[in-house]
């Protein structure tokens, strides 16, 4: 059994922000989501956990390992370079889906995501470190999407099927086994997992095929972090194409590639 500690991280107060005292140009907005995220995810990075955006003013961090305290300096870390503060749920549970529905709901209860009074909460349950246990990341990407796609469809066409890939996987895996699935650039999928055997995930790569005509891959790793069980997946996804497999499992094979 696995268990899983989420982070839901939700800007406070960020609708009326935007338009207050008049609605700001989209571009800085743009800017300032990315910057954002892009220091949330160098911070958790760096503790060996992995973020996702999801609509930019909500990310969702994998944070097994990483502890209360170190949730409150991020909370100070922000406050003291943006113009806006971030509230932080956090949930375990032996699926991804139910540790982020816990998550949801500490900062659901502290109040309104356009609350102004609701500011920086920190609130969730945490893994004991002694009982943090081995995780699943799963690493999907689209079979030959540069000889499919990249090089024979104008960019948008190309980003259509992959962003249909992406939503036929991520509810089918949120539906059938409580993963949480996070499209991260390029043909590439990131899926946080329960326990599931190659047959489990041969019929998610089987439903995207039949869903929306698009074909996977997938390698998975476990470890006692993110960043351990990302890496190992990634491992496994060059087992996939070295053999041209669909599924593999890290420390199956001996050629897996360096990163």
């Amino acid at each position: 059994m696995t268990t899983t500690q989420l982070t839901l991280i939700q800007i406070d107060n960020y609708g009326p922000w935007t338009v207050t005292p008049e609605p700001r140009r989209e571009m800085d907005l743009q800017t300032l989501q990315s910057r954002l995220f892009a220091d949330i995810a160098q911070f958790i990075g760096g503790r060996n956990g992995y973020v996702f955006y999801t609509r930019f003013d909500n990310m969702v961090a994998v944070t097994n390992g990483i502890d209360r305290e170190e949730h409150r300096i991020l909370q100070e870390s922000i406050r003291n370079r943006y113009p806006v503060t971030i509230s932080l749920g956090v949930g375990v549970g032996a699926t991804p889906a139910v540790a982020l529905d816990e998550a949801t709901e500490h900062i659901q209860a502290a109040g309104s995501a356009q609350d102004k009074d609701r500011t920086e909460v920190l609130s969730g349950t945490f893994l004991p470190e002694e009982d943090v246990q081995e995780i699943h990341i799963a690493h999907f990407d689209v079979n030959d999407a540069t000889g499919r796609y990249t090089d024979q469809m104008n960019e948008y066409d190309s980003f259509i099927h992959i962003e249909r890939s992406y939503a036929s996987l991520m509810e089918y895996m949120r539906t059938e086994h409580g993963a949480l699935s996070f499209f991260v650039g390029g043909d590439n999928i990131i899926a946080v997992c329960p326990s599931l055997t190659s047959t489990e995930y041969q019929a998610a790569i089987d439903h995207v095929r039949s869903d929306v005509n698009v074909e996977l891959k997938v390698g998975i790793g476990n470890g006692k972090s993110p960043h351990e069980a990302g890496i190992a997946a990634k491992h496994a996804l060059e087992d996939c194409r070295f053999d041209g497999t669909t599924v593999e499992f890290a420390g199956s094979k001996a050629h897996a590639s360096g990163d």
